[in-house]
Order: C-alpha cells, then sequence, then structure tokens
C-alpha cells in the first residue's frame, strides 16, 4: 500500500472534466456486443480494472475484443462462439462482472469456475444464484452458493416470473440475462425502480424484452445484432466533482457529456433539496441513454432526509452525499440504505469512520446514516477500506479540510476512476 497525501483547497475550484465512461453501461457493451452477431464498436469504454475483468472473461471464453484508436471493438458471433474457458475466469472486485456473469454462464452449455478477490469473495452472491437455480441452473459453491468462489454448469434454463427480494439492478440484470437463454417468457418484478441500463441496452440490441413500469419480461429466441455504442460519462465519477464544487467556496465546474439516465440522478435531486447551484445543459441522447453537461457552482447548503424510492438512485453516490452533509447547516439523515452493507466494503461504517476521523459529526444507523453540519472538518489520517468511492471521498473531502489528509492507500480508485489525481489537479491549477 502507498501512503498519499491530500492539501487543502487552495481556492475555489474551477474548469472543465470529461468524466470516465460509465461503468455500469461499459460492462454491459461488452456482455451484448459478445453476444451478438457481427463487430460491436464502443467509443469512451472506461478501461478501468472492473470493466477490464469483463472483457478478459469473455476473452478466455474465445471472442476477440481489441482497440482501433478511441474505439473498443468487440468481434461476436452469437452465444455458440463462447466456448468453455480453460481456466478459472478472476473478477478481481467486480460485483457487477461477477453477477451479470452468473446470470449468463447459467444457461451456457459448458462449465465454469468463476472467483475473485477477498473483498468480492465476502460479498452475497445467494441473492442471484437462488433465483437462477429457480430457472434449473447448477450452481455449486461455499456456504451453498452464497459466496465466490463458484462452480457453474450451465444447461437448459425455464424462465420464471420472479419479484426481486432486494432493490437491485444486478440481481434483475443477471435474471434477465438467463432469460435469454430459458425456455418461454422470464420476468422480473420490482418494488421500486432500479438502474434499467441492461434493458435499454438489450432493447438496442434486438432482444424480445418488453420493459413496463416495475415489470420486465424476456423471451428467447431473438437474434442480437451488432451495434454502436457511445458510453456517457459516469455520474457516479461526475458525483465527486460535482460535491467539491459545491463545498468549496467560489467554485464553478462543468462536467461534459455526463449519463443522465433517471434511474441514476438522485444525486441531482438531492442537491437541489440541499440547496445547491446546478444546472443541465447540452442534452441529448444515444442509445436509449440521455446525456448533458451538468454545471456545478458553489452554494450555501442545507441539510435534508433522503430515504425511500430515492435511495436506489443515488446508493453509489451516498459516501460523497455524506460530505456534502458535513458541509450543509443542520441535519441530514439517510434511510433505507441497508444495501451499503454488503458492498465493496461495509459502506455505512466506513463512511462514517473516515469522515469522523476528519472531524465530522456523524453517527451510523442499520441503514443508514445521520449527519450533523456544518463541520469543520480537520484532516487527519483516513482508511481508503480498499474501495474506490470511500478512497475518492477521502480526496475531496480534503479540499475541504483545514489540514492534510493522509489516505493510506489509493489504488482501488483506479477500478473507476483511472484519471482521477489529474482531473483533481486541473480543477485547482
Amino acid at each position: 500500500m502507498t501512503h498519499i497525501t491530500f492539501q487543502p483547497a487552495s481556492g475555489p475550484l474551477r474548469g472543465e472534466i470529461e468524466v470516465p465512461g460509465d461503468k455500469s453501461i461499459s460492462h454491459r457493451s461488452v456482455i451484448f456486443g459478445a453476444l451478438a452477431y457481427g463487430t460491436t464498436k464502443v467509443r469512451h469504454f472506461l478501461e478501468g480494472e472492473d470493466c477490464m475483468r469483463t472483457v478478459e472473461a469473455f476473452r478466455q471464453m474465445g471472442i476477440k475484443i481489441d482497440r482501433e484508436g478511441p474505439v473498443l471493438r468487440i468481434h461476436g458471433n452469437g452465444p455458440e462462439a463462447l466456448k468453455e474457458p480453460q481456466a478459472p475466469l478472476y473478477f478481481g472486485n467486480s460485483g457487477t462482472t461477477t453477477r451479470l456473469m452468473l446470470g449468463l454462464l447459467a444457461g451456457l452449455p459448458f462449465f465454469t469456475v468463476v472467483y475473485g478477490d477477498s473483498s468480492l469473495s465476502a460479498r452475497p452472491m445467494d441473492r442471484v444464484v437462488n433465483p437462477l437455480r429457480q430457472m434449473g441452473a447448477e450452481m455449486n459453491g461455499r456456504e451453498s452458493g452464497s459466496y465466490l468462489p463458484l462452480a457453474i454448469r450451465g444447461k437448459k434454463l425455464q424462465g420464471i416470473d420472479y419479484s426481486l427480494p432486494v432493490k437491485s439492478a444486478q440481481v434483475k440484470s443477471a435474471v434477465l440475462l438467463a432469460g435469454l437463454f430459458a425456455g418461454g417468457e422470464t420476468i422480473v418484478r420490482e418494488s421500486s425502480a432500479t438502474r434499467d441500463h441492461t434493458e435499454k441496452m438489450l432493447q438496442a440490441f434486438g432482444a424480445d424484452i418488453t420493459a413496463n413500469g416495475l415489470q420486465t419480461s424476456i423471451s428467447s429466441g431473438a437474434k442480437l445484432e451488432a451495434g454502436n455504442i457511445y458510453v456517457p460519462g459516469d455520474i457516479s465519477s461526475a458525483a465527486f466533482f460535482m460535491a467539491a464544487a459545491a463545498i468549496i467556496p467560489g467554485s464553478h465546474l462543468v462536467l461534459k457529456a455526463v449519463g443522465l439516465n433517471e434511474t441514476r440522478t438522485g444525486l441531482l435531486d438531492v442537491l437541489q433539496k440541499m440547496g445547491g447551484d446546478i444546472r443541465i445543459s447540452n442534452r441529448k441522447s444515444s442509445g436509449g441513454e440521455d446525456i448533458g453537461d451538468i454545471t456545478v457552482s458553489y452554494a450555501d447548503l442545507h441539510g435534508i432526509t433522503i430515504e425511500g424510492e430515492l435511495i436506489p438512485r443515488l446508493i453509489d453516490e451516498i459516501p460523497v452525499i455524506a460530505l456534502l452533509a458535513t458541509q450543509a447547516e443542520g441535519k441530514t439523515v439517510i434511510r433505507d440504505a441497508e444495501e451499503l452493507r454488503v458492498k465493496e466494503t461495509d459502506r455505512i461504517s466506513a463512511v462514517c469512520d473516515v469522515l469522523k476521523t476528519l472531524g465530522a459529526d456523524i453517527e451510523p444507523t442499520a441503514d443508514g446514516m445521520i449527519i450533523h453540519g456544518k463541520s469543520k472538518l480537520t484532516g487527519g489520517k483516513a482508511a481508503s477500506y480498499q474501495d474506490h468511492r470511500i478512497a475518492m471521498m477521502a480526496a475531496i473531502a480534503s479540499l475541504a479540510a483545514k489540514g492534510e489528509v493522509v489516505l493510506d492507500d489509493a489504488s482501488s480508485i483506479s477500478v473507476s476512476y483511472p484519471d482521477f489525481f489529474a482531473d483533481l489537479t486541473k480543477i485547482q491549477s
């Protein structure tokens, strides 16, 4: 591990940033490009560690994936082109790769073993394994298949009508992917909306899929056709610089071509409710995904309550929202976010530990946290928990601190934002 020291901001943050491509969409572009017939061309693909795990998995299964200038090309020839890998598939720390690939591998006619690092091996997989078993999947692993490593013997599946017990786009996507290879119709029902990138991309590739409110159905048999994909900027990455501009006096930042899918824009709603100065311009659409420029300027913020159906729309942004709350007047309460307990780390505990270490008045609850603002962050030594979002939150917190922040390990940031430090330097110069 390499320690890194951050200094407080010396003045307002200004400039324009093009954040990296959306992680969720990048993963899916590779998966569906590999299943399609023809060459899928992907622009603005996120070459972070997580997404490259997905790329390498398909290369091990015989799919040619290469780069031509700024374009990632996936040379698909239908599902039958996928071959049994000669070695176990390593997914590193990528929960998205794991859960979506389990849905795919369950219906492919060969044997596969998948595994990950120590953090991924502690994350629950039974939420995916259980519905896949209901479809006829054969999966074996630790604690009855609850944890990696997992062995999958692909076989013919049968469609099911499944109501999601957790608010998880990964579980929904895994079941829909399995539905591509299942007899009959597969239906997934949600209690509240989660990310719909899978549904939008399946439609774009020509799958037999229908999305109607909180219900999505899919049937096998459709031939997926290759296409051209532009990956919008990842709003979860943009969130850190949005927060920085919102809390450092005099700041004004423009974040270019960011994805504005309504299942992902909860942070924009939160910032507006807190009194933030935020504007959207240059709106357009690509592949069913809305895109636009986000301009954020400093403003006096106030605490709010964040709960209910808003939570799935900002689950990955809660660490940086907690930071925002430390610099807002009054109390902020975050509820219904128990899903944070099973992310790359227990993010409720990690967020509270890091911010409290830096001087914030914050306390964890069973399903969220309570933050009392406005806090004078003092700086100090912060743990990254080997979690990219915790590490980036600490780096942004340093801008508002009175003293330096020493982060124990920043290597996890490369998972989703390889150029984070370059962009952080850019807006301070």
